[in-house]
């Protein structure tokens, strides 16, 4: 027992101060009685405690935070099923590559293997979706393991890690000098890599004799924080770009280097493509969709994704904007002759999108009642601002979306990355409303989507958090719905995927929120600018044409 006379810290303030020194300013939060000694810290630490109505919403809290602020987030939550509940949030985090950290409660170690209350193998159970997870072993490490924890997931592409602690291990005190407080600042090293040089200079050259050009700009460019680079880059060097999840923004609308539309035609028939920061999963038809006659390269923080699912000509591992940075530098100098001839390719990709664009404009610009979930978005995307973030979460409404709406401004884009999970969009309003309060937020809801955790719109009352929400709303799961008619016939198309009737705009307005129904396209913008005025957190419920498909949707390979 320490001495009475001695400086003595409870875990719980040690947790804190690890926090502290990682530059957290809030953690995401459901109470539980295994963790209210963090709480009682960061009270002393002057970090803010978010309270939560589910553990999920706090994990995707914790997410959302780190990719608007490029710092790591953090999620507390109690034993059993309150880390339980938070898996969803840190499974997302993984493969959206977004650094978190989880925090969860534990039975005492006194009381190990005999049953105590919410007592579950935790580190078990998080090992295979984080990059790091741990127990703390003794109070004297709990600030040194945090430490290490947030240190882990910056290895290679960021993610989450988990801790949990014991409830004797985070209430004991021990000596103030016997127990490791790292420094701010002096626990890890950057993890900047600018990429082999002479795969730079490859790349330079590649890109100096293409003749037809394109580049994905993924994820990666805004975690890295590279979109100076990359527009430097693709102006300089004078290539289309195509921009893929927090990619997206990177280029602003109408800029002449900015396509959307024309992202098939161009990877089928470009020479050079060089895809940054996005693995070759699903929504690059596992590399496949690339033409197999160019000569392909792929960059990327970790050295596990390059080249995988798809052979490569070139690979670099690094930071994808110091690559593109000296990828540019390399190319000096020699950079008109290969600038100047690509005029006629970029013209050619330019008259794809608008035949694209031409193709979709009735539906864009219809007036059917039951709305046109194109016609929705398109309202939506008129309606941003330079300042909105915009934030999806659905399935087949939020698909119909991606093709239509751009955000106008880097780091402006989220959705919930790979791993298709619905729910993410409150808590991501969370999240983004106050690491940004000067943003305008908007979110676009699948009415399926928003139920999974939609009762925390509470919360954002109870934060004054005020944002404008959109339901499209068409009563189904229609995603699964269009799968289901696919495979099984008209007849058994509604097998579990038919939703009731839910007014949520009197859903907000039970909750202390702005809420408002429409019916006619026509009223949907200025149903919107209400919304904006109202200076509320807010759900317009928009009832849209459940038998519309986004394209997206029907191509689905699971499905064929």
């Amino acid at each position: 027992m320490p001495d009475d006379t001695q400086d003595v810290i409870s875990g719980g303030h040690l947790v804190a101060k690890a926090l502290k020194a990682e530059g957290v300013d809030r953690i995401y939060t459901l109470c539980g009685g295994h963790i209210i000694d963090i709480y009682d810290g960061c009270v002393d630490e002057g970090i803010e405690v978010v309270d939560v109505r589910h553990e999920q919403v706090a994990a995707h809290a914790a997410d959302g935070y780190a990719r608007i602020t490029g710092k790591p987030g953090c999620a507390v939550v109690t034993a059993g099923p309150g880390t339980t509940d938070a898996v969803t949030g840190v499974a997302n985090a993984f493969r959206a590559e977004s650094p978190m950290l989880l925090i969860g409660g534990q039975g005492a170690l006194t009381q190990h293997k005999m049953g105590s209350l919410q007592d579950l193998p935790h580190v078990d159970m998080m090992t295979p979706i984080t990059k790091f997870a741990a127990t703390v072993p003794d109070t004297a490490r709990a600030a040194d393991m945090v430490s290490m924890a947030f240190r882990e997931c910056y290895h290679g592409a960021p993610g989450p890690s988990f801790l949990e602690i014991p409830r004797d291990v985070l209430d004991a005190k021990v000596p103030a000098d016997k127990a490791r407080v790292p420094k701010p600042g002096a626990y890890r090293a950057s993890t900047r890599s600018a990429g082999d040089p002479e795969a730079i200079e490859k790349l330079a050259d590649l890109l100096v004799h293409a003749d037809k050009p394109a580049i994905l700009l993924g994820s990666q460019v805004w975690t890295t924080r590279g979109t100076e680079a990359a527009v430097e880059l693709v102006r300089t060097l004078n290539i289309p770009a195509y921009m893929n999840g927090a990619g997206r923004g990177t280029l602003p609308p109408g800029d002449p280097h900015h396509f959307q539309l024309s992202r098939r035609y161009a990877f089928s028939n470009a020479d050079v493509i060089v895809i940054v920061g996005t693995p070759f999963d699903f929504r690059m038809g596992y590399g496949k969709r690339l033409s197999p006659d160019a000569t392909v390269v792929q960059i990327d923080l970790d050295y596990r994704t390059v080249g995988k699912n798809r052979d490569i000509d070139l690979g670099i591992v690094g930071d994808a904007g110091l690559v593109l940075k000296s990828v540019t530098e390399a190319a000096s100098g020699r950079v008109n002759g290969g600038a100047s001839k690509r005029k006629e390719w970029l013209d050619e990709l330019r008259a794809a999108e608008q035949t694209a664009l031409e193709k979709r404009l009735p539906q864009l610009r219809s007036d059917a009642s039951p709305i046109h979930p194109y016609r929705l978005v398109s309202e939506i995307n008129d309606f941003l601002t330079e300042d909105s973030i915009y934030i999806g979460d659905g399935g087949d409404i939020v698909t119909f979306s991606g093709q239509v709406v751009q955000p106008k401004s880097p780091g402006h884009w989220m959705d919930p990355g790979p791993l298709g999970t619905l729910g993410v969009g409150v808590p991501f309003v969370l999240a983004a409303k106050q690491a940004r309060p000067d943003k305008e937020v908007v979110a676009l809801f699948g009415d399926g989507a928003f139920s999974l955790t939609g009762w925390d719109f509470e919360t954002l009352v109870r934060y004054d958090l005020p944002f404008v929400g959109i339901v499209g709303n068409n009563s189904s799961m229609n995603q699964i719905r269009y799968g289901q008619a696919a495979k099984y016939g008209k007849e058994r198309e509604r097998v579990g995927n038919t939703l009731g009737d839910v007014h949520y705009d009197k859903f907000a307005q039970m909750l202390g929120g702005y809420g408002e129904e429409v019916r006619d396209p026509a009223d949907i913008g200025p149903a919107l600018r209400r919304a904006r005025e109202s200076g509320k957190p807010s759900l317009i419920n928009v009832w849209v044409d459940p038998d519309a498909y986004a394209p997206g949707t029907m191509n689905q390979t699971m499905y064929k």
